[in-house]
């Protein structure tokens, strides 16, 4: 019987890379790589995303980690950030009309680290200044003669009061109560001479009754007289003070004219800017008296917090726009905060501790944040959407929304936003985004798809050892000879898992760079040499293998049973994939299978115990379907099978053993053995077409191991599906053991040409009458299925025939 299955070489199981298509004997010959590879769609999709000015079309950049997103995304927009010009700085300044909404104003780049030191060195100059102007004599001399001036004018009138007193008989006197009027008499002296004396309070009891009258209304009349002149008094008080007033201030704006001219000369052409100096101007002349006692007394006890400037976004002029990566997109992170002082037992904050976030710093330019760090700082991602919309960003806090009690905090004037977003995330946060958030399309109208691999081009391969040495050069690595760099060439392509695929997961082909280099230097190497490559790989994997070891171990003191040599009915050698953390191996699992007469069709032991996943399941219904095809189209399909996946306790799923469990159904119909040196992987569908698998490379070097524990034979090997030749990318070790014959890769398209390599046995066609050859494997398994059937028909009559004799004897007893 001619065997159907293709029997692979060894040039087959592993691409190879031709040191000599390098063009070069080391990596530092070449050329360092200065674009970013195997990506054009995304490149141009990033492209376009930071050309469009217009609304929306911030940029999401999807695909696996490791293939470069996040590292094209910053370099792309740093170029493009470095063309642009420079956004204008942003300032908060006290707002003197209401200190509790802080004004933000922006001003040319660059200028907003100047206006502040400008500004504190001129609040300390107008100290002295100010303190200087009123210490002038001059000063003192003209405030001396208003105040003379002044206290002539109440002389004069005071003694006006007091001698129309004196015509009326009274006396005005002072007292601690205010001015009294006290009746004067007229007495002679011991000279003989007339003088007043003050009546006493007896004697003006003593007086007529009349008299007492018209001297309270005497009295009454001097009263008035005096209050109008003590109210003359207060104005012409109120006006001194207003013209003291207006002189101090005149001398104080004369004083500090020159510096604040000089101030608006440099930083006038923002008018708000320039509204706000004409603001401070009055600020400082309303409160001269604080620069002349800072200047008095040097402990810095005087606040000149409000005359100060907070810079909030500084940039540098020549610098290009911003380009920011947030790491930790916290929500006070973007949005900014008001930081608090405590002081004495409560917290304090002015306008000076607003502090910027990510999105005040990044605007006029980009901002990078990585999507699920965003989704998962709290009010994070709603923030960054209401910014998108309103196009403002206003500094506040958390507690502000979310406090039971509200509390009184500043209210900084909101700042105009700006700026292009590009996220980077995984597919999984795309999709989830796209269908549950309707505003993310709006936000978000391009995306840039990150692919895991590219062709396996010379060109690419070229740019790969361009990378390589860009990479050394980096990070201080030996250069690579180009042995070297056709090892690292070929296990990209083996992280690809596609022959013709290189991978793009730069990240940890950077990591094998690092390691090779590494191993080099221990041994004392100029260069990197392809065996301290393969070394690096075989080291990383050992880290990480223990329980690949552990597993193998098991087997080979016969804990696990895997046979690999002989033949047995309904038992075959199924392959599946364990992975942990970074390490993925293959692990042979023994698969069998027990067929008997009955209706309950083909049971999976797993499946039965919720040990089996969907997927399996899946598989597990079509071998049924198959088994109806082939041979049930004349007569019913009557059987009970049992599957297991023996010393299995961790559970399955997949359908990559779907044909290895109907080669392992057949065997047991058939009554056909089934060699255990083969090892079997593949999906097959409800026609018998053998379907591709993942994971091809681990399973067939995890079979090989087992079978080099306990000695290769010569013949044993693994049956894969035909489409997964061109994955092949093998170690070494097996690519020399199928060179020697020692091992064998067998492809296969059918599940005829399946059965044929297992069992040595021909499969059979069907004939016209829907039968098979009787010597062929779908000939013995209807053979039996027809038996079957008819043991049972014949069953069934016994059963039938034995009931009348038992309905007569239970009639008789």
């Amino acid at each position: 019987m001619k065997i159907r299955a293709r029997k692979l070489t060894a040039a087959q199981a592993r691409r190879k890379t031709d040191p000599k298509v390098l063009r070069c004997s080391s990596s530092a010959e070449l050329e360092g790589l200065t674009r970013f590879i195997g990506q054009e769609r995304a490149v141009k999709s990033i492209d376009f995303g930071l050309a469009v000015k217009s609304t929306g079309y911030n940029v999401f950049i999807v695909g696996p980690q490791g293939s470069g997103r996040t590292s094209y995304a910053l370099k792309s927009v740093r170029e493009k950030a470095a063309r642009m010009p420079a956004p204008h700085d942003w300032i908060y300044v006290n707002n003197f009309d209401e200190p509790a909404a802080p004004l933000a104003i922006d001003l040319p780049a660059g200028q907003a680290k100047k206006a502040e030191e400008d500004f504190t060195k001129l609040i300390e100059e107008l100290k002295s200044v100010i303190s200087g102007a009123f210490e002038k004599s001059s000063y003192e001399d003209a405030k001396a003669q208003e105040i003379s001036s002044f206290q002539d004018q109440i002389s004069k009138m005071m003694n006006h009061v007091r001698e129309e007193a004196e015509k009326d008989g009274f006396l005005v006197k002072r007292t601690p109560q205010g001015f009294v009027n006290i009746p004067l008499k007229t007495v002679k002296n011991g000279k003989g001479k007339k003088e007043f004396k003050e009546l006493q309070t007896d004697e003006f009891e003593a007086l007529p009754r009349k008299e007492q009258k018209r001297l309270k209304s005497v009295s009454d009349a001097l009263t008035s007289k005096t209050l109008e002149v003590l109210r003359q008094i207060r104005e012409k008080e109120r006006a001194l003070k207003a013209k003291l007033s207006d002189m101090e201030a005149e001398i104080c704006r004369t004083a500090i004219s020159p510096y604040l001219d000089e101030i608006r000369e440099k930083y006038g052409q923002t008018e708000k800017f320039a509204q706000w100096i004409d603001s401070l101007e009055r600020q400082i002349v309303a409160n001269y008296a604080l620069f002349i006692a800072a200047a008095r007394d040097e402990s810095g006890e005087v606040d000149f917090t409000p005359y100060k400037i907070n810079v909030f976004v500084g940039n540098d002029p020549k610098g290009g726009a911003p380009a920011v990566w947030e790491t930790n997109p916290t929500f006070y992170n973007i949005a900014g905060k008001m930081e608090y002082e405590s002081r004495q037992g409560y917290y304090y904050t002015d306008f000076t501790r607003i502090v910027s976030g990510a999105l005040h710093r990044a605007n006029g330019g980009y901002l990078v944040l990585d999507a699920e760090e965003l989704l998962r700082n709290f009010m994070s991602y709603d923030l960054l959407k209401r910014v998108l919309r309103s196009g403002l960003l206003t500094v506040e806090n958390l507690s502000d929304q979310y406090s039971v009690m509200p509390i009184t905090t500043p209210r900084p004037e909101a700042i105009p936003i700006k700026t292009k977003v590009i996220l980077v995330g995984s597919y999984c946060i795309y999709y989830l985004l796209r269908e549950y958030d309707p505003d993310f399309p709006k936000f978000f109208k391009t995306v840039a798809e990150f692919d895991y691999e590219m062709p396996r081009t010379p060109e690419n391969e070229w740019d790969m050892a361009r990378f390589v040495k860009t990479t050394a050069e980096q990070d201080g690595c030996l250069p690579f000879n180009k042995k070297a760099l056709a090892e690292l060439i070929e296990w990209a392509s083996r992280l690809a898992d596609d022959q013709n695929k290189l991978s793009t997961q730069f990240n940890r082909l950077k990591e094998y760079v690092v390691e090779s280099s590494a191993w080099a230097l221990s041994e004392g190497a100029k260069a990197v040499d392809r065996k301290h490559v393969l070394r690096a790989i075989q080291e990383k994997r050992y880290r990480s293998s223990q329980t690949e070891e552990k597993i193998r171990a098991a087997f080979a003191e016969d804990i696990i049973r895997i046979d690999t040599d002989g033949a047995v009915v309904g038992q075959i050698n199924g392959l599946a994939v364990v992975s942990f953390a970074e390490v993925s191996f293959g692990h042979p699992s023994r698969i069998t299978a027990n067929t008997f007469m009955g209706q309950e069709g083909v049971i999976n032991i797993e499946r039965e115990i919720l040990m089996a996943g969907p997927i399996h399941n899946k598989g597990l219904l079509t071998l049924s379907s198959y088994l109806g095809r082939v041979y049930a189209q004349d007569m019913p399909l009557t059987l009970s099978a049992r599957l297991s996946f023996e010393q299995n306790y961790g559970g399955i799923d997949g359908d990559s053993a779907s044909s290895t469990e109907l080669y392992c159904l057949l065997s047991s119909l058939a009554d056909v053995p089934i060699a255990q040196n083969i090892a079997v992987t593949g999906s097959v569908d409800q026609f018998g077409n053998i379907q591709p698998i993942g994971g091809v490379n681990e399973k067939i070097e995890g079979f090989f191991s087992y079978c080099l524990a306990r000695g290769l034979t010569g013949s044993q090997g693994v049956l894969i599906p035909w489409q997964n030749e061109r994955h092949l990318m093998l170690n070494h070790d097996v690519v020399e053991a199928v060179r020697r014959k020692q091992f064998h890769i067998w492809s296969v398209k059918t599940i005829d040409e399946g059965i044929e390599l297992l069992t040595g046995c021909p499969a059979g066609k069907r004939r016209a009458d829907g039968t098979y050859p009787e010597d062929s494997v779908h000939g013995r398994a209807m053979a039996k299925l027809k038996r079957w059937i008819e043991k049972s028909a014949a069953l069934s009559r016994g059963q039938k025939g034995n009931a009348p004799a038992a309905a007569s004897r239970e009639r008789k007893q």
